[in-house]
């Protein structure tokens, strides 16, 4: 395979596979931190990090700090255990902490060392495919407030991000599926190539996953290089995602329904969306029809009952993109032509999710 090209992003480099660790050993020659940190969770202590603590050149002191895996516990509860970690085991203000996990990880790690001492420094090595295209650039860190996704937060950098697609080999199909929901956003929105790309979930391999990886990482900085603080563009990387954390939100909270993974939510997301892009924007129905054939091929169709309806519009309401009490979607007008802050009426989305049903 040829050598992958680093992306700048602000002031921080992404750096791909064998060269990434190259990168890492490098930094902590140059940097020399007190001691270094790594932020795991069950599943990235057993599975990813033996593959780390191979590649990892050094003498300084290396503490393992581990937190139980899943969205449930990205919370400020978690926070609170590992600033008390990190306080017990003597991090001071030229420590480094490593997050070496999906997006749970690495939004909560930055976050994390982003408030430690008022700041400490830390690098990102994403595991899962969702957190190495969604959470790699764009400086956002944060955890979740009860079921309400990313309610507190705040924009920080970490020193440099490590994509190594090694570590896809110990995530589920499952995972790997929720990921490329957001390469399939990037591809309706801005890059039809992907879209076209990704025709069949079985034909992806390690070779062509990690183009498709590079060129969304190309997207997303493009975007937010643009836009840091969500002030125009950046908002097109909403599309999909607000019926879709909606319904992730309320899957998470109902007892009596399986959680969906946040790939699968936005998958419906995107449907949905798409259906109000034709109903308000005049979309081509055609590529309607084609959308929610593709993605219902990839993800399979999930039950939203009617009784459910009012349930998710609750959640729409406390979206942290609205305004003054209004829901703002991002809309297609074409494939990588968008409209957003695009205001919907209660009843078009009941039949969105009547449509999606249907």
């Amino acid at each position: 395979m040829q050598p992958i090209l680093p992306i700048l992003s602000n002031n921080y480099f992404v750096n791909f596979q064998e060269d990434a660790y190259a990168k890492l050993n490098s930094y902590i020659v140059t940097n020399l931190p007190s001691k270094i940190f790594i932020l795991v969770d069950e599943n990235t202590n057993e599975n990813c990090l033996p593959i780390l603590m191979q590649e990892l050149e050094t003498t300084i002191g290396i503490e393992i700090i581990e937190i139980e895996a899943g969205e449930e516990n990205k919370n400020l509860d978690t926070c609170s255990g590992v600033w008390l970690a990190l306080t017990e085991l003597g991090a001071d203000r030229k420590s480094l902490l490593i997050n070496l996990g999906g997006g749970v990880i690495t939004d909560l790690g930055g976050f994390v060392a982003s408030c430690f001492k008022r700041g400490i420094s830390f690098i990102n090595i994403p595991t899962t495919l969702l957190s190495m295209v969604d959470a790699s650039v764009g400086g956002k860190t944060g955890v979740d407030l009860g079921v309400l996704k990313n309610q507190i937060g705040l924009f920080s950098d970490p020193e440099m991000v490590l994509i190594d697609t090694t570590y896809l080999d110990t995530v589920t199909e499952r995972e790997i599926r929720s990921g490329l929901a957001e390469i399939i956003k990037y591809g309706l929105t801005y890059d039809v190539n992907l879209w076209n790309k990704i025709n069949d979930f079985k034909e992806l391999n390690l070779n062509n996953i990690t183009t498709l990886i590079h060129r969304s990482i190309e997207i997303k900085n493009e975007v937010v290089t643009e836009d840091p603080k969500e002030a125009g563009i950046r908002k097109v990387l909403n599309y999909g995602h607000t019926l879709g954390h909606a319904i992730e939100s309320y899957f998470l909270e109902s007892n009596d329904k399986e959680n969906l993974t946040h790939g699968e939510a936005i998958a419906i997301g995107m449907i949905t969306e798409a259906y109000l892009s034709e109903k308000l924007l005049n979309f081509s129905s055609d590529k309607l029809n084609h959308i929610k054939q593709k993605l219902i091929k990839i993800y399979g169709k999930v039950i939203i009952e009617p009784q459910d309806y009012n349930a998710i519009m609750e959640l729409l309401i406390h979206d942290k993109k609205n305004v003054s009490g209004q829901v703002n979607f991002v809309l297609l007008t074409d494939y990588e032509h968008f409209k957003f802050d695009c205001v919907v009426k209660k009843d078009l989305l009941i039949h969105a999710l009547d449509y999606y049903n249907s």
